[in-house]
């Protein structure tokens, strides 16, 4: 990074530390000018090896551990980098994955943390894309069918297997042993700022309102969390959960605290340095990227997630079935925030790669007549060039209105309404197909799900005029955006930020340390110009216009198929 001259004002340093799926990433940025000063990013050493995680059952654990040394490295890091800014830091802020959350004992300590629980993935954090909770989240939505109050009304009418209460309850379900020790259950995102603040009791964690709206069934309409008797009847094992929880919630331009004293030490910076609510990657990296009223946001990575936002007094009493995400202060606080996705979208082509691979990967293994030194070296090059290669020949594709047609949910169905039993399709096939055009629909398909949401937005009344799109694909795959433009019929600006999720988090950082008034006057100072606008081409447009048409058929995507009760995965 390059030096700079702060001689004529004072320094107003501020990071902002994004948890994501596979590391944790940290920006250390100047507040007044926006400019980024360092970057510093941690791999997870546990989940890189694959513990405590199994595919073939939807099983993704993550150890807190990985989340402790991420944190003191990264910080420690940034100021390695830039040695005076522990100096003129204000403060810091942070997102995470969600919903990701873990049982803790009534200090508010991961049970993982615990020597008796160390190894066992059930005291672990639960990724947000584990779908072992599939029969407890159906559990919940009968109940919620037949309650008083259905908590629903603001997570799509549908409860997911994603979410809190569905993972808590399926790892009490089955686990006998944490039931002694499991006091309550907290969300990533709300232990970060609880663990780098001091926090001792679990009944004081500080709630973000951007996880606990939709996905713990907050809302002030019904004071707050589920009551314990709702609870109580759910299982036997939330007996007292709800006494636990705090009932009110934060939004993330909110401080949770002061670093406090042990993490001082550790990181080396002063106890005066604000710690923000936490937040969700998703809404962080939508206001990295820009959102604001009539903008949408495509975070498009290994998932896919659309945001946008929208003054609450135009939104009004208005809900939307089929949307699971729909928050009061969530996003942009004081904004109506929305927020609609698919389960897999940069994991489909993944897919695809790693069945093309594995065979080839075995094979030269295996060789006897290549020699030893040759193998890594090939089926390294193997994996670096594969997707190029599809890519570059799916490009030369003509697009015809009767080519093989597919359907995305290897990963069942996020939004429009929920249900992860849903599988994923390749229709159209003949003896002539080749990889190439398979890789071609699957981005096809990907890009036809994004436009069921965005439909589907539009039509329950959310104004989108401009569409952003952010994330390591919107950076990586100019063909995968091209696909998505033309699908949508409608340009798409990708965020000049390689990590608009840290970005985001700076600006809530600069917030929270009062040197915006909000975060949308923060916006205005550290948001990224567009790198690159992909226009559609309204031939290629028109044909999938018609293409689109038919995966609507081919999915079953009708409103009589998606409105049947009952549907939840």
């Amino acid at each position: 990074m390059k030096n700079t001259d702060y001689s004529y004002r004072e320094k107003k340093f501020v990071i902002g530390i994004d948890y994501g799926t596979d590391s944790v990433r940290s920006l250390l940025a100047d507040a007044v000018t926006g400019e980024e000063l360092a970057v510093s990013i941690f791999e997870y050493p546990r989940w890189k090896n694959g513990l405590y995680s199994d595919s073939s059952e939807n099983r993704f654990r993550q150890h807190p551990l990985d989340y402790i040394e991420g944190l003191e490295y990264v910080v420690k890091d940034l100021l390695r980098q830039i040695p005076d800014a522990k100096d003129y830091l204000r403060s810091i802020a942070l997102d995470t994955t969600g919903s990701t959350p873990c049982l803790i004992n009534e200090e508010g300590v991961p049970l993982a943390l615990l020597d008796k629980y160390k190894k066992n993935p059930n005291a672990m954090f639960i990724l947000w894309k584990d779908h072992t909770a599939m029969q407890e989240a159906q559990t919940i939505n009968r109940l919620c069918e037949e309650w008083n109050m259905d908590y629903r009304i603001y997570s799509g009418m549908n409860y997911s297997s994603e979410w809190l209460w569905a993972k808590a309850l399926h790892v009490l379900n089955m686990d006998k042993e944490l039931r002694h020790d499991a006091y309550s259950i907290v969300e990533h995102c709300d232990w970060i700022p609880a663990l780098l603040t001091g926090v001792k009791k679990a009944k004081k964690i500080k709630r973000s309102r951007s996880s606990a709206g939709h996905k713990a069934l907050w809302a002030k309409e019904w004071g707050g969390f589920p009551s314990q008797s709702f609870l109580s009847t759910l299982s036997p094992f939330f007996q007292g959960f709800a006494e636990q929880f705090e009932q009110e919630t934060y939004t993330c331009d909110l401080p949770a605290g002061f670093l406090c004293d042990e993490w001082a030490k550790k990181l080396g910076l002063s106890t005066n340095v604000l710690i923000g609510i936490g937040n969700t990657d998703a809404h962080a990296g939508a206001v990295g990227a820009g959102v604001r009223y009539k903008t949408l946001v495509q975070n498009l990575g290994t998932s896919m997630c659309n945001m946008a936002v929208m003054p609450v007094e135009k939104v009004g009493d208005k809900l939307m079935d089929g949307i699971s995400g729909q928050v009061k202060g969530s996003i942009i606080p004081g904004m109506f925030g929305f927020e609609a996705g698919m389960s897999a979208f940069g994991d489909v082509y993944a897919w695809f790669k790693k069945m093309l691979i594995e065979p080839i990967d075995d094979i030269i293994c295996r060789s006897d007549i290549i020699d030893v030194s040759i193998k890594e070296k090939l089926t390294c090059e193997i994996k670096e060039r594969l997707l190029n290669q599809l890519t570059k020949k799916a490009e030369e594709i003509e697009l015809k209105e009767d080519s093989p047609l597919a359907v995305e949910w290897l990963n069942g169905r996020r939004n429009p309404y929920i249900n992860y039993r849903l599988k994923g399709i390749i229709s159209g096939l003949s003896l002539s197909t080749d990889a190439a055009e398979i890789y071609r629909t699957l981005v096809e398909a990907t890009a036809f799900g994004a436009k069921a949401i965005v439909d589907h937005l539009v039509k329950y009344g959310v104004e989108i005029e401009e569409i952003i799109g952010t994330g390591g694909i919107s950076q990586k795959s100019p063909f995968v955006m091209q696909v998505l433009a033309d699908v949508l019929c409608n340009p798409i600006h990708v965020s000049d930020s390689k990590q608009s999720c840290a970005l985001g988090s700076v600006m809530f950082a600069a917030t929270i340390a009062g040197i915006y008034p909000n975060v949308e006057e923060a916006q205005k100072t550290i948001v990224k110009k567009t790198s690159k606008t992909y226009f559609p081409d309204i031939k290629k447009s028109e044909i999938y216009a018609k293409r689109y048409l038919q995966y609507r058929k081919l999915s079953l995507f009708s409103e009589e198929q998606l409105t049947l009760p009952g549907k939840q995965g």
